[in-house]
């Protein structure tokens, strides 16, 4: 397997009291599907899995994760991680435009390039984060490799190949609309779209404006392509590591992912659904999704020393009497977070919190 390249670049952003800057190191490698990059931060931990994102359509590894990964609280858990971030191929900075007639890579072969990489970079097991089409890629992985995933953090994930009428909608959308718009559509929901607020002009502009819209497409068409990952509460197809579930309210995948939830064994699955939020809770609420990010970790064995904040701090009393236990059903924790606050509290799997804050 052989490494295309290995850029040392250092990240701008802003720093903590103290806090050095993050060296990230580049590579590229071959794949039976083609060349695919990824970025490396930090160093391996002794015994701790490398946290290992991948992106949705229309966004690369920074646009897609940087304000979640940039935020003050998460640097408590990037210091005890070493993090992979992949692109998918064609999605790069600067990546070059695949030639007319090139075959993008299915969503099954966009996993199928994920042990490429760990086996060059050495790393036996991982935690997963991705988001809508990186959420399927990371599921489809876990499913065929699952004693190298100790985790996953699902974002936005729809586990369904599209029906018939799914694809009479796609193909009437595509008459009266352009490909950034319609990736518009599955990023953030009509709400958001609607209320033009920066975020979404930022994004807009991001992916309207991209030089390699071609590959875009691409991507996008093989996520509308993807196969039903077949997921069977009790049966053979099924997630067997710790997952966390996170949709935000309204957003366009929330009953693909209240399905999903249905779907995956309750004693290992949390689902968080995020008010005020809309459709890339990573973006707009990243406080909240790495308080919850850490609970996750701390109930894998992970961070058991880790301070609480100053929001969970604030909240653990009333947290602690909404709580509903309620060890005789068989479904999955299930959180809501209003717009004040929120945090995944801890408990034992298969139990049901409802949390109201």
């Amino acid at each position: 397997m052989a490494e295309l390249q290995e850029v040392q670049i250092t990240e701008e952003k802003p720093l903590l009291p103290g806090q050095a800057p993050e060296t990230a190191k580049t590579h590229s490698v071959e794949t039976p599907y083609g060349s695919v990059t990824f970025t490396v931060y930090g160093t391996p931990k002794p015994k701790r899995p490398a946290i290992f994102t991948y992106h949705d359509v229309g966004l690369n590894y920074k646009s897609c994760f940087q304000p979640l990964f940039q935020f003050g609280d998460m640097q408590e858990i990037i210091q005890n991680f070493v993090r992979v971030h992949v692109d998918a191929p064609g999605m790069e900075e600067g990546a070059p435009v695949f030639p007319l007639g090139y075959q993008y890579p299915s969503l099954d072969q966009l996993a199928d390039m994920i042990p490429c990489i760990l086996q060059y970079l050495n790393f036996s097991t991982i935690i997963g984060v991705g988001v809508g089409a990186g959420a399927y890629i990371l599921s489809r992985y876990a499913l065929t490799h699952p004693d190298t995933v100790e985790g996953l953090v699902l974002i936005n994930i729809d586990p369904n190949a599209k029906g018939w009428m799914d694809w009479a909608a796609h193909k009437l959308t595509g008459l009266t609309s352009s490909i950034p718009e319609m990736i518009l559509g599955h990023l953030f929901s009509q709400e958001e779209l609607s209320g033009n607020s920066e975020l979404i002009q930022k994004y807009r502009n991001i992916i309207a404006h991209a030089p390699n819209l071609e590959n875009i497409e691409l991507y996008w068409n093989s996520y509308n392509n993807r196969r039903d990952l077949n997921f069977e509460r009790g049966g053979e197809m099924t997630l067997r590591c710790p997952v966390m579930l996170v949709v935000g309210d309204q957003a366009p995948h929330e009953d693909a992912v209240v399905e999903c939830n249905s779907k995956l064994d309750p004693t290992q699955t949390s689902f968080l659904k995020m008010a005020d939020s809309g459709g890339q809770p990573q973006l707009t609420q990243p406080g909240k999704l790495t308080e919850a990010f850490k609970y996750f970790l701390q109930g894998m064995g992970y961070m058991a020393s880790s301070c609480m904040t100053r929001l969970s701090r604030s909240r653990t009393a009333s947290l602690t009497s909404a709580a509903s236990i309620d060890g005789g059903r068989s479904r999955s924790r299930t959180l809501s977070q209003s717009s004040e606050s929120g945090t995944l509290p801890s408990g034992p799997p298969g139990h049901t919190m409802e949390v109201s804050c």
